[in-house]
């Protein structure tokens, strides 16, 4: 029987817990297979960890979305523009802030 990816990751971490380079391939794979909660965990301990450029953030917003954690997303896409920004990604914190306005601004009941 063959061992998956996700396992494979897992191994890899045992021995090194803090590896942030297998932290972020192990939650790659729990989005593919579509695991939200373990992406979610992943994520956290490995931006714990890593001074990400911005891509972790919007994955982990995106999870949050599909969860129904609107808050913790938001949260998560604000953070994600602050790394961005501080890495010289003006795409990504474009991307990020018109999600933000489109998708996280209250409409004033009319």
């Amino acid at each position: 029987m063959a061992v998956s990816r996700i396992e494979i990751f897992k191994q890899m971490l045992e021995s090194d817990p803090a590896n942030t380079s297998v932290l972020f391939g192990l939650a790659k794979e729990y989005e593919k297979d579509g695991n939200d909660g373990e992406m979610i965990a992943t994520l956290q301990s490995y931006l714990a960890h890593a001074d990400d450029e911005g891509n972790a953030f919007g994955m982990l917003a995106r999870a949050y979305e599909r969860t129904n954690q609107r808050d913790a997303a938001r949260a998560s896409y604000e953070r994600g523009m602050a790394a961005a920004s501080a890495h010289g990604h003006p795409g990504m914190v474009e991307e990020y802030r018109v999600i933000l306005e489109d998708e996280y601004q209250k409409t004033p009941d009319v």
